[in-house]
């Protein structure tokens, strides 16, 4: 059994590398390659009835490292530089904008449909306006560079805002002055604990000598989230400014205790920390989209009842979607087809309560509205316009 489980394994990592390696060339997302094999693992395993024990406990911890060094990944990429600062304002406010509007939409729809009390409605209506970060990053990859820094800023985002706005409804049952000056607070406490942990962390980086020396910096990132989102902290900020500021850190040696930081042997460092992660985020992303797509079941995927309500949601996404880029003068495509739902969707819907879950949005609902809105993506970069040759500033900017 140990041997056919690790052969498995290696066969569907290596199958899935090749896929990530294709999907430059066919602007099919990784994740829809991902899905379709870990079901047709799952079809293969009943065809010989093989006992499989039951993995869903699993889709929580590796949906949660995921997340973490999605962001981080992400983070890691991104430059704090004048050109950008355009975009990073745009991709903020598209992120927030977005996600209230299709939050407010879709509260008060699942409100009026369900009977349910508004804040129940709102929080159940969360995870679907989120837009997902392990699926967008990476199919961005095919696209002008001003979009693709915009993608991942607005994913990341996306990402964090959303947490802090499911974890605010979910604590707060009555919304009032005392509790919004709690959020903010919150807010203001996680941006202290994030500038100083990640400025440790990156000394940490630089003055270990030990041979192993950015696994324990990784766990203690995921430690730190793990322990300020027990807390009910906005942990993601953490996360996205610890790359920044790596990535970053020729701009900080300002800092008093920073001055004496060979910042040209750190950025080396940072340079094999990046390297790192970017491989980890794959692994543990590769197997947390096999995993879901192993444990889809193939009658909830196809389930009429929920089938119409899901293609009406990821209408109403684009509807909002392509009217703020419209008012905002941005590049309507293909930014509009990059809005996927995934990872961070199916965090959120098992954290509801099941006092507060309403009935009709069942895990069908959730897979559906991940594979259509994925398929709209697909479809929208398949038939964009091949990558420029030249890459201008005033694409997003503009």
């Amino acid at each position: 059994m140990t041997f056919s489980i690790i052969v498995t394994l290696c066969v569907l990592i290596l199958i899935a590398y090749v896929f990530d390696l294709s999907s430059k060339h066919t602007r099919v997302p990784t994740v829809i390659f991902l899905l379709l094999l870990g079901w047709g693992v799952h079809q293969l395993t009943d065809l010989f009835h093989l006992k499989i024990p039951d993995l869903n406990p699993l889709l929580p911890i590796l949906g949660t490292v995921g997340l973490i060094l999605i962001v981080l990944e992400g983070g890691l990429e991104l430059k704090i530089q004048k050109s950008n600062q355009k975009i990073l304002e745009k991709s903020t406010l598209s992120a927030i904008i977005s996600l209230i509007l299709t939050m407010v939409a879709l509260g008060f729809g699942f409100h009026y449909l369900s009977g349910k009390g508004l804040l129940s409605s709102i929080v159940n209506a969360i995870p679907l306006c989120i837009v997902s970060s392990a699926i967008a990053i990476p199919s961005a990859e095919n696209i002008s560079k001003d979009k693709k820094t915009f993608i991942i800023y607005e994913s990341s985002l996306s990402d964090i805002f959303g947490v802090i706005i499911f974890n605010f409804f979910l604590v707060n049952e009555v919304i009032s002055l005392a509790s919004f000056g709690n959020f903010f607070l919150e807010i203001m406490v996680m941006l202290i604990v994030s500038v100083v942990a990640s400025t440790l962390l990156a000394l940490l980086i630089r003055r270990i000598d030990h041979h192993v020396k950015f696994l324990p910096i990784i766990i203690m990132i995921i430690l730190i989230y793990e322990i300020s989102k027990h807390y009910h902290l906005p942990a993601l900020i953490f996360i996205l400014i610890f790359g920044l500021l790596l990535n970053n850190i020729e701009k900080i040696t300002s800092i008093k205790f920073l001055k004496n930081v060979d910042t040209f042997k750190l950025s080396k460092e940072v340079s094999r920390f990046r390297e790192i992660v970017i491989e980890f985020t794959f692994l543990v992303r590769t197997m947390f989209f096999l995993l879901f797509g192993f444990i889809i079941e193939t009658k909830k995927v196809l389930d009429l009842t929920s089938l119409m309500l899901a293609a009406s949601i990821v209408a109403l996404i684009l509807l909002i979607r392509i009217i703020y880029l419209t008012i905002s003068k941005i590049p309507i495509f293909p930014l509009l087809f990059i809005a996927p739902r995934g990872l961070i969707t199916i965090l959120l819907f098992l954290s509801i309560p099941i006092d507060i879950k309403i009935p009709f949005i069942t895990k069908s609902l959730m897979i559906q509205v991940i594979l259509l809105s994925t398929l709209v993506m697909m479809f929208g970069l398949m038939f964009n316009k091949k990558k420029e040759v030249k890459e201008t500033s005033t694409d997003i900017e503009g």
